[in-house]
C-alpha cells in the first residue's frame, strides 16, 4: 500500500463545479506517468458526470504545472522506441480528453506552465494567471518540437 498522495484530486460541489488539482507540489506538479494517468482517469470520469457544469484545473503548491518530471524523463530514455510512443499517445491523449470536455475547462494557472504544463492550460476554454505567471513550451530550446502537447 502506498502512503504517496493522490496525484491528482477531484472535488465536486453538489452545485456542479469540480476542482482538479495537480497534486505534486514537491515536484511542481511535473507530469509523470501516474499524474498523466490520473489526469487521464478524471477527465474520463467527468465526461459522463452530466451534473458537472464548469471544471476547474488547477496545481497545488507554488507553480500550476512546470512540465515533465526529469526522473520520468530519464525513465523514458530507458524505454524502446515502441515503449515511448506509447507513452507520448498516453499524454496526447490525456490532453485530448481535457480539451474534449462537455463541460466548461478553466485553467486557473500560476507560478509556472511550462512544457505540458502550457498544454494544459491551452487545451481548457479558459484561462486565467495571476501576474508574472511564466508560459513557455521550453523543449523548443532543446530542439524539440512540443507536437505531443500542442492541442490540435
Amino acid at each position: 500500500m502506498s502512503t504517496d498522495p493522490a496525484p491528482v484530486l477531484l472535488d465536486v460541489s453538489r452545485n456542479g463545479v469540480a476542482v482538479v488539482t495537480l497534486n505534486r507540489p514537491e515536484k511542481r506538479n511535473a507530469f509523470d506517468e501516474l499524474l498523466i494517468g490520473g489526469l487521464a482517469d478524471t477527465f474520463e470520469t467527468l465526461k459522463g458526470a452530466d451534473h458537472v457544469r464548469i471544471v476547474f484545473l488547477r496545481g497545488a503548491g507554488q507553480s500550476f504545472c512546470a512540465g515533465a518530471d526529469l526522473e520520468w524523463m530519464r525513465r523514458a530514455a530507458e524505454l524502446t522506441e515502441l515503449g515511448n510512443e506509447t507513452d507520448a499517445l498516453l499524454l496526447a491523449r490525456m490532453l485530448h480528453s481535457l480539451h474534449d470536455l462537455p463541460q466548461l475547462t478553466v485553467a486557473l494557472a500560476h507560478g509556472a506552465a511550462m512544457g505540458g504544463g502550457a498544454g494544459l492550460v491551452a487545451a481548457c476554454d479558459v484561462a486565467v494567471a495571476i501576474k508574472n505567471t511564466k508560459f513557455a513550451f521550453s523543449e523548443v530550446k532543446l530542439g524539440l518540437t512540443p507536437a505531443t502537447i500542442s492541442p490540435m
